[in-house]
């Protein structure tokens, strides 16, 4: 037996999005997970509705307490509070799994399907929306250090090209299109508009040609009009993806509409929760990329199964990170096993600042590859320092 015995969690006050679950075991082995977004009414999730029915489960059982939390009920679908407490549950129960049996998770997943995996950078700067607000780039936003990636790519995306090629990323992703979408709440981009978000992408092939891959971001803000108009006006660039074109990205007709339409690969969708959402739009032809975000579809139980999916229907996979360091680990260990995955997405600003304030260890990367973590779960603990800080919010249900 591996019996559930205490549900721990973690909050700060400055990162009010996020939420750090641990879950220890009678045989003295403690899982990690994490999720993001509502991360109070996540907590009360945990300790008021999961944990009484989760202590004294044998932990060992993921597919069937996945089951379990991820009930069809009023709450349930999507990412909704509710799975996300779910995912954040199942990652843990993950890492105690790997850990039991002295693996990493990729291996305890059925083994790797590729050595090293390779990583785009996600231009998001130290806190895109991690603070609890989202940020956009206005006239007078100065830069916050020298890997302010969103500030730099509304300045000089070329210049972020070839800093990002020296350090060996080979692909990046950008949303310069965003700022426009409140005036109209996304239903409408006239023309100026659109050409000052072309600018961007004009400036990263003058600089570097065909050298780096980029992908655009439209962050589910736009109408069927206004996303098609984009979409058309990027295909001169030979973008690797547009993602959430659409602000309903659990519209298969939409998106299959949409991507009949233009010539970019569409790509979704971090938003989505469950397996059921991601059948249907694959079902329809709707997408060519598949993206997933553990922390937020069900984690590991639930995202095997719509990475079978994807290798089913032929479609590369590409797990999502711009939230936390747990959510980063997790998607490497997926983009590990995957058959079909072909990138991790990573924030280098936030690896090389406050991701390192939390776990004793993060994805390596070289030349453009994150390299597989060696330990065994998830391959990375809470800092005992991060956990002991003045002002963290700790509560436990035992």
């Amino acid at each position: 037996m591996s019996t559930i015995r205490c549900l721990r969690t973690y909050r700060l006050p400055d990162r009010p999005s996020l939420i750090w679950l641990e879950i220890e075991t009678d045989d003295g082995l403690v899982g990690l997970g994490e999720t993001f977004r509502g991360a109070v009414s996540v907590d009360a999730c945990l300790h008021g509705e999961l944990a009484p029915w989760l202590i004294g489960r044998d932990a060992r059982h993921m597919e069937g307490i996945s089951r379990h939390l991820l009930t069809p009920y009023v709450g349930y679908n999507s990412s909704g509070v509710e799975v996300r407490a779910a995912s954040a549950v199942d990652i843990a129960l993950w890492d105690l799994a790997g850990q039991r049996q002295g693996v990493p998770i990729y291996q305890a997943l059925g083994g790797g399907a590729r050595p090293s995996v390779p990583v785009y950078n996600t231009c998001a700067g130290y806190s895109f929306n991690t603070g609890g607000q989202r940020r956009d780039i206005q006239a007078g936003d100065e830069s916050a250090g020298p890997y302010d990636d969103q500030v730099a790519f509304m300045r000089d995306a070329g210049a972020l090209a070839r800093s990002l090629l020296d350090e060996g990323y080979k692909a990046m992703k950008i949303w310069p299109f965003d700022i426009y979408a409140p005036a109209s709440n996304g239903q409408l981009i006239g023309l100026a508009d659109l050409d000052k978000g072309l600018e961007p992408f004009r400036q990263i092939r003058e600089a570097v040609g065909n050298k780096i891959e980029v992908m655009c971001e439209l962050h589910s803000l736009f109408g069927g009009h206004s996303a098609l108009r984009i979409c058309q006006a990027l295909e001169e660039f030979n973008v690797f993806w547009v993602e959430d074109p659409l602000c309903k990205m659990d519209d298969p007709a939409g998106l299959a509409d949409l991507r009949r339409r233009t010539r970019v690969p569409i790509c979704g969708s971090e938003t989505l929760g469950g397996l059921r959402p991601f059948r249907d739009l694959l079902a329809q032809d709707a997408l060519d990329v598949v993206m997933l975000d553990l922390a937020w579809c069900g984690g590991f139980t639930e995202g095997r199964k719509i990475a079978a999916l994807a290798q089913a229907y032929n479609r590369p996979l590409a797990p999502h990170d711009c939230t936390g360091p747990v959510t980063l680990m997790a998607g490497l260990h997926m983009a590990l096993h995957a058959p079909t995955a072909i990138y991790q997405e990573v924030v280098r600003a936030t690896l090389a600042t406050w991701y390192r304030d939390i776990l004793t260890e993060l994805p390596v990367i070289e030349r453009g590859m994150a390299l597989p973590p060696t330990k065994a779960g998830l391959g990375a603990r809470l800092k005992e320092d991060f956990k002991q800080q003045p002002g963290i919010i700790v509560r436990e249900s035992r």
